[in-house]
């Protein structure tokens, strides 16, 4: 795997609990992330799969290792060089949604693009939304949104600044079977036309092996479980 877009060493984070007791979560991880590829991390609620994705797109900071993200070895930069890189490189998309209550879905889906100074914002989001079935919802709040219509807007955001790589944690995760499996076909399908590199954290199976590789996180390791079918 030449240059690959996420290449961690040694990764590890404990923190202090409430108790004032060290925990460690994760321990030493080693992982390689190729361009393209699609990778599905699992594991039991609490297992340390969000502080792991968070640590991955320089949210958050290990307490040993180190992490090369999109060949920049985040260590080495500050604080608003990692928010310049996440903005350029990746694409978010979240179990709670994150939209902002007050704008509408064609401002939520356009303002990424906008902060990047993307002169066809608006007619990008407009065919992302039509894309992901909304074309007749852009002036529709949050609010006003079923939540498998937030999520498609969530994915349409994601998507509009065309990301390098894309960090999903939980995506179905506050949704129905029916209406987490139509999301998850929408994921894969823009996934797949963008060439977008997918970082997938779930505790569910069958979304995870819809990925080309399958890790499971157990007791602060990565562990393979072989090819998804």
């Amino acid at each position: 795997m030449s240059h690959p877009v996420i290449a961690a060493q040694q990764l590890a984070k404990s923190v202090v609990s409430a108790d004032g007791n060290q925990l460690t979560i994760l321990k030493g991880l080693d992982l390689q992330v190729g361009a393209g590829e699609t990778l599905a991390i699992m594991g039991a609620s609490g297992s340390g799969k969000s502080t792991l994705l968070g640590l991955l797109a320089g949210l958050d900071s290990p307490s040993s290792g180190s992490l090369w993200l999109a060949g920049q070895e985040l260590a080495a930069l500050d604080e608003d060089q990692r928010a310049a890189l996440r903005a350029s490189k990746l694409g978010f998309v979240f179990q709670q949604f994150l939209l902002i209550p007050s704008l509408n879905a064609l401002e939520n889906v356009m303002m990424p693009a906008e902060l990047q100074g993307m002169k066809d914002a608006r007619a990008r989001a407009q065919e992302l939304l039509a894309r992901v079935g909304l074309g007749e919802r852009l002036h529709h709040f949050p609010g006003q949104l079923s939540g498998g219509e937030q999520q498609r807007v969530a994915l349409a955001r994601a998507f509009i600044t065309n990301p390098a790589l894309l960090f999903a944690d939980e995506p179905t995760g506050n949704l129905d079977r029916h209406t987490g499996e139509h999301v998850a076909d929408l994921l894969f399908a823009l996934n797949r036309d963008f060439g977008t590199t997918l970082v997938l954290v779930t505790h569910d199976e069958t979304l995870a092996r819809r990925c080309g590789r399958v890790l499971s996180l157990k007791d602060g390791h990565l562990e393979a479980l072989g090819d998804a079918a």
